[in-house]
């Protein structure tokens, strides 16, 4: 016999919010944190090649 399948309801499946947290969290535009990535590889770049 084939066992019976649970499913959630649509309208709340996968979606939770966290209010509390969002507020108290620090927040980062995706233009710095692009910026940073970049000037990273950049600086790991110019290191590797002034050691070499």
């Amino acid at each position: 016999m084939a066992k019976d399948k649970y499913s959630m309801p649509q309208s709340t499946a996968g979606l939770i919010r966290y209010f509390d947290e969002e507020q108290e969290a620090i927040k980062f535009k995706p233009e710095h944190v692009a910026a940073f990535c970049i000037g990273i590889i950049a600086l790991e770049i110019a290191l590797k090649f002034t050691l070499v």
